[in-house]
């Protein structure tokens, strides 16, 4: 398969229907993100905690409810799940672009529709990640992850700069509606698909122990348990980056909404850039995940540290990119390397640490932008960062038998020609390359053939 092939997993008709119908609803997903952190600062004067308080409240239920979510999803089918949620998304979000529009909103309105909004995630995002292995192919799934996320990301290019323009001009109520009406595509796309061209994983029976099986499964994989930790240390202040944009923005810069919506917007530029380039890898890479989880930290004390306002942009576009190689690797390396009866759970806890952290980081987030102002929030965040991607390095390394000087690029051939360890039995090709390889005749031995790292108990 080329490098190049960039679009080749929009070959399925499937999944092109799917990835179509988030082309289009994704940008209203983006323009309510961003109207939702201005309706609260503007009912709140401006309180970091308040802030703080509304992406805790959206990610709390994913913090407490999101194993039974992915224990949930691995009973139900995936298609009618996600037309069920996004239906409901939608309602939620007309119900208060009307709040909104009348003049009637308050934050304690806004702090009900971020709660409601992340009860339905906790079954919305599981699903979304599992149905997409049974879509594409596995040779395709990279690909489809990665344009999933250039997607995403585009919408968060578009989205909030349209937001900014619309709440400049007839503010934050008609931004939500517009959102609302934009689950239309998906719902749509999601009816349009054809079902019998759908490779759906055997649904999981009911019954007790379900949540515990996906928690032995994964302590039993030392590979899956260290990366969780890594993206649950760097999400505590990672997953709060757009609250601390809108604080500079707003208590630093001094700027309005559509200053905050092009701020934003940078960082989806590069968000978007880090996301195609990963299109075109063929498979994801440990040093990926290491190198850009790295280079996002430095860019978070960097950022903080611009004394004026474009300078302040400029540097988001590299921190996008940084963060969406990292994530997007990660994320192709969870789905790659499961058995399929547990991918509803797995992927579950990887979106329980990447989304579930946000409700612990945001609140110390406001605080420090509070306390210390905005800067300190961004600078300590970033070196948190950096301190724990260096500290986790060492026995994640350990763990899939590589070493340092094998993560530089021009070593990889020299490494994959290398001998096994006698205590490994797998070569150094797989620990470096994190490759979706051959198919392998038994679930539990894909980490050692894709993710290219053996299996510690």
């Amino acid at each position: 398969m080329r490098r190049g092939a960039m679009f080749r997993s929009l070959s399925v008709r499937n999944y092109r229907l799917y990835a179509l119908g988030q082309l289009f609803s994704n940008p209203g997903t983006w323009m309510q993100r961003i109207a939702q952190d201005w309706l609260v600062l503007q009912l709140s004067g401006g309180s970091g905690i308040a802030l703080g308080m509304t992406t805790a409240l959206q990610f709390l239920p994913m913090l407490f409810l999101g194993l039974w979510g992915g224990a949930l999803v691995d009973r139900l089918g995936k298609r009618r799940l996600l037309i069920c949620t996004q239906t409901a998304m939608g309602v939620l979000a007309v119900a208060l672009g009307v709040l909104a529009t009348v003049g009637a909103a308050q934050v304690w309105h806004v702090y009900l529709f971020a709660f409601g909004l992340g009860l339905i995630t906790v079954l919305d995002n599981p699903g979304r990640q599992a149905f997409v292995p049974e879509m594409v192919d596995r040779e395709l799934l990279s690909n489809a992850i990665a344009l999933n996320s250039a997607s995403f990301q585009l919408g968060r290019v578009t989205g909030p700069a349209i937001a900014g323009l619309l709440i400049a001009w007839i503010g934050s109520g008609p931004v939500f509606l517009v959102n609302g009406a934009s689950f239309g595509f998906t719902i749509v796309a999601l009816l349009l698909i054809r079902t019998a061209e759908l490779d759906p994983a055997e649904p999981v029976p009911r019954g007790r122990g379900r949540i515990r099986e996906g928690l032995a499964y994964v302590r039993g994989r030392r590979d899956l348990t260290l990366l969780l930790l890594l993206a649950a240390c760097t999400q505590f202040f990672g997953a709060n980056a757009q609250n601390q944009i809108a604080l500079m923005v707003n208590n630093v810069f001094e700027t309005g909404a559509a200053a905050f919506g092009v701020a934003a917007a940078c960082l989806a530029v590069g968000a978007l850039i880090g996301a195609l380039l990963a299109a075109r890898r063929e498979r994801p890479r440990l040093r990926l995940i290491l190198v850009g989880s790295m280079v996002f930290g430095v860019a978070q004390i960097v950022a903080g540290l611009m004394p004026t306002y474009p300078a302040f942009i400029i540097v988001l576009v590299p921190m996008g990119i940084a963060f969406m190689t990292y994530v997007t690797t990660l994320n192709a390396t969870f789905q790659l390397t499961v058995d399929p009866q547990m991918r509803g759970r797995v992927m579950s806890m990887f979106l329980l640490v990447f989304m579930g952290v946000a409700p612990i980081g945001a609140p110390v987030v406001g605080f420090l932008a509070d306390a210390f102002g905005p800067r300190t929030g961004l600078v300590v965040g970033g070196t948190v960062t950096v301190l724990v991607v260096a500290v986790l390095a060492v026995p994640l390394l350990r763990v899939k038998g590589v070493r340092p000087r094998d993560l530089i690029p021009g070593r990889r051939r020299a490494a994959a020609r290398r001998p096994a360890p006698a205590d490994r039995g797998q070569g150094v090709e797989t620990a470096v390359e994190a490759g979706a390889g051959e198919a392998s005749p038994a679930p539990e031995r894909l980490a050692d053939e894709d993710l290219s790292a053996p299996r510690s108990r």
